[in-house]
């Protein structure tokens, strides 16, 4: 796919009905040369929107206006290359603990998370936040999660959770004011329920901090997953994670979880792990697919607002 392609894609079907902004922005960088050479002498990886515009935002540049966005990115590119070069999508929404909720309530209790690609690690406190799918609530406390479930009998409860860890490249700290200002860029702009909820979810981690490792998701994995409790069922997930990784590496990563004790929860692009004989998507949204040791389950948006089983 070229990159004007991928911007185009962007704005039908991942921004469309979310973000306006988005949305608009994305369609004309699609048709913008300038912007498309100098993304193009970007590697594959960092060209995406999600970089670009979280990055033009967080160095203070426009987004609202397409026309003053191409001047800014023209006029500053070498700070936002520099930026796009070393920076990361590490979007960290708790919003999907909502779609994992359901997986992880039914497995034996009590549970060792382990979160492949963390950033921050705000995913690793689904029994801290609540929930709310319909008119049914689950849990208590502070961020409130809506999620809009089909064919889905909602869990009793938050799911037990005694040790919580995260693997990254490049682990952020919800305590760092700079880390957190990254995060908040990453929302996308008419996203205020994201913000406030970035900030719950962040004082929650920050009051409990998670055990956060610097490494590789195969060559680190099985060192930290060591460090599990051998009397709590041990979880590797991950969420909008892989797509970042190459196709051989991703394939390693594959067969590594599935010999590690306990169980594996993916949330990916079912073109990032593919899957045999899936329904239809409910939607031509953008959609994930939510696994269970390699067996899907059900179709995710990518925040964790929607869920539709499969049944």
């Amino acid at each position: 796919m070229t990159t004007a392609e991928t911007y185009a894609e962007f704005g039908s079907r991942e921004a469309r009905g979310v973000s306006p902004t988005y949305e608009r922005l994305s369609q004309a960088v699609a048709r913008d040369d300038d912007l498309l050479t100098l993304l193009d002498g970007l590697p594959p990886a960092k060209r995406q929107p999600n970089l670009l515009f979280g990055v033009v935002r967080w160095l203070g540049g426009p987004v609202d206006d397409p026309a003053a966005f191409h001047d800014y990115v023209v006029t500053h590119w070498p700070a936002i290359e520099t930026q796009m070069l070393t920076r990361a999508t590490q979007t960290n929404e708790a919003g999907r603990c909502a779609v994992l909720l359901p997986v992880l309530a039914a497995l034996p209790q009590p549970l060792a998370l382990l979160e492949v690609g963390a950033s921050a690690g705000l995913c690793l406190y689904p029994d801290r936040y609540a929930y709310r799918y319909g008119d049914h609530q689950v849990g208590s406390g502070e961020p409130l999660l809506d999620c809009t479930a089909d064919r889905l009998v909602p869990p009793a409860g938050v799911p037990q959770v005694v040790w919580r860890a995260g693997l990254d490249l490049n682990p952020l700290d919800v305590t760092d004011s700079d880390d957190v200002s990254w995060l908040d860029a990453l929302i996308w702009p008419e996203q205020a329920h994201r913000r406030a909820r970035l900030r719950a979810a962040a004082a929650v981690a920050a009051a409990d901090p998670p055990l956060l490792v610097r490494g590789d998701l195969v060559d680190d994995l099985p060192a930290l997953a060591a460090q599990a409790p051998t009397d709590a069922t041990l979880v590797v997930f991950h969420t909008s994670v892989l797509y970042q990784v190459p196709s051989p590496r991703r394939d390693a990563f594959v067969r590594l979880v599935g010999e590690l004790p306990g169980h594996w929860v993916a949330n990916e692009a079912p073109t990032v792990l593919r899957y045999d004989g899936l329904p239809a998507p409910p939607s031509d949204a953008l959609h994930n697919v939510l696994a269970l040791d390699g067996k899907p389950l059900a179709w995710t948006r990518g925040h964790g607002q929607a869920l539709t089983w499969f049944g």
